[in-house]
């Protein structure tokens, strides 16, 4: 029996959790049969060289579990009730059945693959991970989320959100919004008017779906979101590029006819430049006189560095044409994948009505967790310490970019996680990015961004959300050498 047995000191659960699950396992897989005892507490600790008491604590949660009986002076057994609900195949039925297996050709009518952004998974292996959207480990509030997911399931908390909601979501979490979060980027808006989703990309896809339709114009900012064109493609929408400036989105002529645009005024995605009131107030009266709506991705909101940041799009809205999207991603944990939406409150009925047949909720023990983390001001106190890590590695990469590289890159007013760089005439970023990253440097190639078959192959990204200040200037370094060989 020892060689089910795998322990190690360095994995992520306790020995007792070790030893407790590869038991499980290993009775729900058949590998210990019913009339076979366990080796006794003693026995199998010797067996481990582990102590006796934490076999025993493993052996008691077994009981307590249901995995294991007990029977006086014999030992430990698996008890046969537990294996009563798994299948059993008998000979003749594991024969092969003749026939042809499917033409994957003829069934998939999209291929997401076909344009996948390849993002890197294990950027913290590399030294200088200038990756953007991830957040240093180092200043996750771990004891202050632990608190607040402590409390979520509390018997209390438990018999509130264990059953099926239907389509609702925490009234907490939807007062913090409400009452916490928008009033932050001057926007009011009734609960009724908010919406739980599943980050703001979830929130994208179904606004594409309701929205958009064969023959609906969608107008997208060039460079922009790159996911944004293939949901329009499976809504049967066109996209029309949209040019941005040192202002960000262009009004006037490029908007008209378009049903719906996407924008980030505040922080334009990925050039960081930010859209100042008096462009604000020409779109939304375009808006109105030439009949779209406007989707805003306040994405980043929280992480500027001036005193008196520019408000939401949304906030000087008069007439229910902007539909606004938040996210925590960018300040608690984008693996959370929690975001919301605000709309009029026609939209977010028939919304919240389409998120209930495509997932009913986003689980509730997450929201009722954020709720908590949120009302108790720990969000506050985070977005502090998170902008003055930012603003001071933003300063190190602007210092270090104008030493390296001078005149590559104008820094984000607005503050932010990153900078857009534009390389000299000549580089192709695709390959600085493969070059850099036999170095130990993760940065962004900027094709993937542009709407259009021959991109611009200089600009590259660089985030500072997830790499030390101390590492900043080296990692720029090295990325300045190879440029040179490039170029």
């Amino acid at each position: 029996m020892q060689h089910l047995f795998h322990l190690s000191p360095d994995a992520d659960c306790s020995l007792q959790q070790q030893i407790r699950e590869q038991i499980s396992r290993a009775i729900i897989e058949g590998h210990i049969p019913p009339e076979l005892s366990l080796p006794s507490t003693r026995k199998l600790a010797e067996m481990l060289g582990v102590s006796r008491n934490t076999v025993i604590l493993a052996y008691e949660h077994l009981l307590d579990d249901g995995y294991l009986v007990s029977r006086a002076r014999a030992g430990f057994f698996v008890n046969p009730e537990m294996l009563k609900s798994s299948a059993q195949l008998d000979e003749d039925a594991t024969e092969a059945v003749n026939g042809n297996a499917p033409d994957w050709n003829r069934y998939l009518k999209h291929r997401p693959t076909d344009h996948k952004l390849n993002k890197l998974h294990r950027w913290r292996d590399y030294p200088y991970p200038f990756i953007y959207g991830q957040l240093d480990p180092k200043m996750f509030p771990t004891h202050h989320w632990r608190e607040c997911c402590k409390e979520s399931v509390t018997v209390g908390a438990i018999s509130e959100w264990a059953g099926d909601r239907y389509d609702d979501d925490d009234a907490l979490l939807i007062e913090q919004i409400h009452s916490r979060l928008l009033p932050r980027r001057a926007v009011w808006a009734d609960p009724e008017e908010i919406l739980i989703t599943v980050g703001a990309q979830h929130g994208l896809y179904m606004l594409m779906q309701l929205l958009m339709s064969k023959g609906s114009t969608f107008g997208l900012e060039n460079p922009g979101y790159p996911d944004l064109v293939r949901m329009a493609c499976y809504s049967g929408a066109k996209t029309r590029p949209l040019e941005v400036d040192e202002q960000g989105l262009k009004t006037g002529d490029q908007l008209t006819g378009c049903d719906l645009i996407f924008t980030t005024p505040s922080h334009q995605f990925p050039t960081t430049v930010t859209m100042p009131m008096e462009r604000r107030r020409e779109l939304l009266e375009q808006a109105s006189r030439d009949d779209f709506l406007i989707i805003e991705d306040d994405y980043e909101c929280e992480t500027t560095f001036t005193d008196n940041p520019t408000p939401a799009l949304k906030s000087l809205d008069k007439n229910g044409r902007v539909i606004y999207l938040g996210s925590l991603s960018k300040t608690l944990s984008p693996g959370l994948r929690l975001g919301f939406i605000v709309g009029p409150k026609e939209l977010i009925r028939e919304l919240r009505e389409f998120r209930r047949m495509m997932l009913r909720h986003p689980p509730m023990n997450n929201q009722r967790a954020v709720g908590l983390f949120l009302s108790r001001g720990y969000h506050d106190s985070l977005i502090r310490n998170i902008v003055q890590a930012y603003e001071e590695r933003w300063k190190e990469v602007g210092d270090a970019l104008q030493d390296c590289l001078p005149e590559s890159a104008k820094p984000p007013v607005f503050g932010g996680s990153c900078y857009w760089v534009k390389g000299p005439e000549g580089l192709d970023a695709r390959e600085l990015k493969r070059r850099a990253l036999d170095k130990g440097v993760v940065i962004e190639s900027g094709d993937i961004y542009f709407q259009q078959d021959d991109p611009p192959l200089n600009f590259f990204r660089l985030g500072y959300s997830s790499i030390a200040t101390e590492r900043i200037r080296p990692g720029i370094d090295r990325l300045a050498k190879i440029i040179r060989e490039l170029t």
